[in-house]
């Protein structure tokens, strides 16, 4: 049978799910191993990842089943699912390969000012204190700070290897964007194929 008919098109489709679930317990797994090993303290952050891993496990999985039963109710939802996420996921993606080094900067502080516990975290692993100037009344837990009362500023350590990280995340991020875009597709034919099992007088 040619790649174009219904076999060949569910079994790109249950791939193309089994990708994604593998992404999602991957995404849990690491949140669970950071936290629970001490790297991020953040509940927030574990949060935001272990969300969006579990979000994605749905999707993967309402695309698993809408596949392998050709389900025209669950692949219709998938598809519209599928096609918001790779409309904010690709939006993100430009958004992180075009910023340019000062906005880089502005983000940064934004993100710094409004996160003490990775805040904490970033000092401790970076060992640097404060991120453009640091006050010695606040709290910083890096080892610098006990060893030798001085500490780097936080500041150009990480604008060091924002740009890498951004372009990095953007590129993933556009990696996931087009295999979206193409699951969508899928999706669409393979809805509209007719199962070969079913009733030759069935509809669809």
């Amino acid at each position: 049978m040619v790649c174009g008919g219904f076999a060949c098109s569910r079994s790109c489709l249950c791939a193309l799910n089994l990708l994604y679930t593998l992404v999602s317990l991957l995404l849990i797994g690491i949140a669970a191993w950071g936290i629970g090993f001490g790297l991020i303290s953040s509940l927030r952050v574990v949060g935001v990842v272990i969300a969006v891993g579990i979000f994605l496990f749905l999707i993967a999985l309402v695309g698993l089943i809408g596949a392998v039963k050709h389900h025209q109710v669950l692949l219709f939802f998938y598809m519209i699912i599928l096609l918001l996420v790779f409309i904010i996921q690709f939006s993100v993606s430009c958004a992180c390969l075009a910023l340019n080094q000062e906005q880089q900067g502005q983000l940064l502080e934004v993100g710094w000012n409004n996160t003490a516990s990775a805040r904490d975290d970033i000092q401790r692993s970076l060992n640097c204190c404060g991120f453009r100037s640091f006050n010695p009344n606040d709290t910083c837990l890096a080892s610098c700070l006990k060893n030798s009362h001085y500490c780097s500023l936080c500041a150009p350590i990480i604008e060091e290897y924002a740009g890498e990280v951004l372009r990095f995340v953007g590129g993933i991020g556009l990696f996931f964007s087009f295999t979206e875009i193409l699951g969508v597709w899928l999706t669409y034919r393979y809805r509209n194929q007719k199962d070969p099992r079913a009733n030759p007088s069935a509809f669809l």
